[in-house]
C-alpha cells in the first residue's frame, strides 16, 4: 500500500524519536557494537516491591476481568486524595479518569474539546506526541518557543503573539520533557491571564511533578479561575518506575470527565484491574522508595551537567526537574540530527536530537540520566573522544 491509501489524519504520523533511536541502537548491538543508552526516558529502578506484590496478589485473586471504564472506585478515590494533597487542592473521584498511561488523557481531552481547525498551543521544544495528537483530532498545532535563557519557560512575547480567540487549548508540561524546565508561579500567572482572556482550556501535563530538585513545580490549576478550565494529566510511570504497567490518569471538571469516560468506553474499554490495584498500593503505600529514586536522580543530574559542561564547545543548563538534560551543541555548526547520528555511529552513544522535539530544539541534544552513573560517565567520555575528531 502507498501512503495515499491511508486516511489523511494518519499520514503525517512518525515514530517517536526515542523509540526510533532505540531500534537503531538495538540493531547495532545485534551486530556486536557496544552501545550506551541515554535515549529512553525510563527509570532504571525496579518497580517498588510492595507495588509489584499488590499487582501479583490481585492477579492471584482473580482481578483479571473488566472494570468500570473510568477506573475502579478505590483507585479514583486514592488519586483524588493523593493528587490533591500534592497540589494543595481538593479533588473528587468523579473528576478522575483512569487510563493505560497518561497519553490517553491528553488525547481524549483534546478529542472532546477541539473542533477541526481550532488552534492548540504547544511547547517548542516539547513532547512530540502533543503535535501528533492535535493533528489527529483535527486541530492546528501552534508551537510557542521555550526560551533557553529563561530556564526553558514559554517565551511570553511569543505566547502573547500566538494566543488568540482561535485558541481552544494550551498544552503545558512542567517539569518538561525534553528540557527539565519547571514553570514558576509568576509565569503560570501570566499564562492564566491570557488563557482566561481568550476563554481557552489548558492541558497541564504533570507526569514529572514528583521529580523536582529545587523548589516546587506549581500547577496552573491552583490559580484563580483555572481549575474549571484545566485538565491535569499525571501517571505512575515516572514517579513509581512503572512504565510498562501502563497506568495514568486525568483530573478534569465533572462534565468533561463524563464525556472523556464515554470515549474510554468506546475505545480502550478499561484499564487492567490488577494494574489499578498496584496503583492503589503505590499511592497508599510507603513513599520512601520514591524519595530514594529522586535523590539518586538529583545526584546523577549534578554529575551529568558538570561532565557535559567540561566538554569543549558544549553548554548545559541545570534542569530543575524530570530526568533529562538538554545540552547546547550549536558551536559545532552541525544539525542536531547530524550530531545525534554521528555520536551513535562513531561513539556508540544513543541519545536524541533536540529537533525531534520541534524546531526549537535545533542545536541541542536530549540526554536521559535515568540510568546508572557509570553508564552516563562512559557515554560522556565517548562523546568527548568523538567530538574531538570533528
Amino acid at each position: 500500500m502507498n501512503l495515499e491509501d491511508f486516511a489523511e489524519r494518519v499520514r503525517p504520523l512518525k515514530a517517536e524519536g526515542a523509540y526510533a533511536v532505540l531500534a537503531r541502537a538495538k540493531a547495532l548491538e545485534a551486530q556486536g557494537r557496544s552501545i550506551i543508552h541515554l535515549e529512553i526516558g525510563q527509570p532504571d529502578f525496579p518497580t517498588p516491591a510492595h507495588i509489584a506484590e499488590a499487582g501479583i496478589q490481585a492477579i492471584r485473586a482473580g482481578r483479571t476481568r473488566y472494570t468500570p471504564p473510568a477506573g475502579t472506585a478505590d483507585l479514583r478515590a486514592a488519586i483524588a486524595e493523593v493528587a490533591g494533597k500534592w497540589r494543595g487542592m481538593t479533588f473528587f473521584p468523579e473528576e478522575v479518569i483512569v487510563g493505560p498511561g497518561a497519553k490517553p488523557a491528553i488525547y481524549f481531552a483534546a478529542l472532546a474539546l477541539v473542533e477541526p481547525g481550532e488552534e492548540v498551543i504547544i511547547p517548542d521544544p516539547g513532547f512530540p506526541s502533543y503535535a501528533s495528537i492535535v493533528r489527529l483530532v483535527g486541530g492546528v498545532p501552534v508551537p510557542v518557543r521555550l526560551d533557553p535563557d529563561e530556564l526553558y519557560n514559554f517565551d511570553m512575547q511569543d505566547f502573547r503573539q500566538k494566543i488568540s480567540h482561535r485558541t481552544k487549548l494550551v498544552i503545558m508540561n512542567s517539569p518538561s520533557n525534553p528540557t527539565g524546565g519547571v514553570t514558576p508561579l509568576h509565569v503560570l500567572e501570566q499564562i492564566a491571564t491570557e488563557v482566561q482572556r481568550v476563554d481557552a482550556w489548558v492541558i497541564s501535563d504533570e507526569i514529572y511533578c514528583q521529580l523536582v530538585y529545587e523548589g516546587e513545580a506549581p500547577s496552573i490549576a491552583t490559580l484563580p479561575g483555572m481549575r474549571e478550565r484545566t485538565i491535569i494529566v499525571d501517571g505512575f510511570s515516572k514517579t513509581y518506575s512503572m512504565t510498562g504497567w501502563r497506568l495514568g490518569f486525568g483530573i478534569m471538571p465533572p462534565a468533561l470527565a463524563e464525556r472523556v469516560g464515554l470515549l474510554v468506553t468506546h475505545t480502550i474499554g478499561c484499564t487492567a484491574d490488577f494494574t489499578q490495584a498496584a496503583g492503589v498500593a503505590a499511592l497508599r503505600g510507603d513513599f520512601s522508595t520514591v524519595e530514594e529514586m529522586r535523590q539518586s536522580f538529583r545526584q546523577r543530574r549534578d554529575l551529568t551537567v558538570a561532565a557535559l559542561n567540561a566538554l569543549p564547545g558544549v553548554r548545559c543548563a541545570m534542569p530543575k526537574g524530570a530526568f533529562y538534560v538538554f545540552p547546547d551543541i550549536r558551536s559545532y555548526g552541525r544539525s542536531s540530527r547530524e550530531m545525534a547520528d554521528y555520536l551513535l555511529e562513531r561513539a556508540g552513544v544513543a541519545l536524541l536530537a533536540g529537533s525531534d522535539f520541534g524546531p526549537g530544539g535545533e542545536g541541542f541534544l536530549r540526554i536521559s540520566y535515568a540510568t546508572a552513573w557509570e553508564q552516563i560517565r562512559e557515554g560522556i567520555e565517548r562523546m568527548r573522544q568523538a567530538l574531538a575528531q570533528l
